[in-house]
Parts: C-alpha cells; structure tokens; sequence
C-alpha cells in the first residue's frame, strides 16, 4: 500500500500562521510569511537595511530553530497562538523560538507604508474609553517600551475588548501563560537592538518615535474586532 503525504495548510485571519503536516501525527512546520512590503518601504522610519537583516536573518532563524524545537515533541497544536497560550508546558527553546517566530509575524504585519496618524474604528474608541485619549496611550505605550530593560518588546492587549499596556523580556508575549499581563496582542514593538541599532544606534526613543509613523492601523484595527 503506498503512504500518501497529507498536506494540510492553514492561514490565519490576520496571515500570521502557515503550516504543513507532512504526515499524520508530525508537528506542524511554521512557515515565515513574506513580508508584505519591500524592505525600503518603510524609510526614512525604518531603514532598508534592518528590515532584510531582520527579516531575513534575524526572524528567519526563529523559524528554522521553532520548528527544530518541536521534531521531538507529540500532541504538537496547528496553531502557533496555542502553543504560546500554554507555553509553559514545552522546552525552553520552543518558548524562545516561538516566541520570536510568532512576535515578528505580527511585528511586520501591524506596519505598514504610508502609515501613522490616528487610528480609527472600534479601536480608536477603545482607546479614549482605556487610556483618556490617544496622547495619553501614545504616552503610555512608548514609557513602556522605553522602560524595557535589555531586549523585548511593548504591546497593546486586548482582554476580550478591554485594553491594555505591557511589556515582555526576550521574546516572550501577552498570549503566553507566564505573562504578567494576558490578552491577545493587537500592536507590538520590538525593541531588541537588533530592530534599530543600525539606524539609531543606542537611541531606542527616537526609535519609538519613529514607529508612530509606520503603524497599520487598519490592521490593528482588525485584530481588535477579532478579540472581542
């Protein structure tokens, strides 16, 4: 009898996740997605190249090592946010991986060029109703990705609608089961030095500053309806 490989693909709403099953009861393997931009498409923000060695190299290899870290593992779940989601029950190099594999995703899909400004929406009236005003998330939102000790990241998390603000060391993130703050992740921004030293060098706020510039808020937009 031959043995037919199963192919089975699946991308999310919001094309973070890609995976194939090569065959029934093997981990799912975890594509990098293209980025949905040229590497230079984000100047003067973000500069042409950080986004290939980032992209290319950087997320790249949180990849290739994420999936390396679950070969031996069983019972793996198709998709990426459930893993996350009980994190601590899998090997450290998964959480790391992971974690960088599924942080970056979202990382480059919430830019995008000709972005910045306001957003609008279900969002934008979330964001008043939580923080006061967008002055005052903004604030809040670029104290805590300044506050960041070392590498990680900041984020906008939504808990089923309410919003709120955070940051994580390394790569870990608001949908892992160790996190401080929960809730699913609807804006991030790394601020691992691999992500503006180039441009920037040691200057991590005029880095942030920068970021406001590049945020797709339509698509964060999206990711807050999808949470409630």
């Amino acid at each position: 009898m031959k043995t037919h490989n199963i192919q089975n693909n699946f991308v999310s709403s919001c094309a973070l996740i890609c995976f194939s099953l090569t065959a029934t009861g093997h981990p799912p393997v975890f594509k990098q997605q293209p980025l949905p931009y040229a590497y230079d498409a984000l100047e003067p923000y973000i500069d042409a190249l950080t986004m290939e060695i980032h992209y290319s190299r950087h997320h790249a290899a949180y990849a290739k090592n994420f999936n390396e870290s679950l070969q031996s593992l069983s019972d793996v779940p198709a998709k990426v946010e459930e893993i996350m989601k009980n994190i601590s029950h899998y090997p450290v190099a998964v959480r790391n991986n992971g974690g960088g594999y599924y942080n970056h995703s979202l990382y480059w899909e919430i830019m995008a060029p000709k972005g910045g400004g306001e957003p609008s929406g279900k969002v934008a009236e979330a964001i008043r109703r939580d923080f006061g005003s967008f002055d005052a998330f903004k604030d809040a939102f670029s104290k805590a990705a300044s506050a960041r000790f070392g590498s990680g990241w900041a984020w906008l998390v939504s808990d089923k609608g309410k919003l709120a603000v955070c940051s994580t060391p390394n790569q870990d993130n608001p949908l892992m089961d160790i996190a401080e703050v929960k809730g699913a992740p609807i804006l991030c921004i790394d601020v691992w030095e691999h992500a503006y030293y180039l441009k920037y060098q040691n200057k991590r706020p005029d880095y942030i500053q920068a970021f406001w510039n590049v945020i797709h808020w339509k698509k964060v937009n999206e990711l807050y309806e999808k949470s409630l």
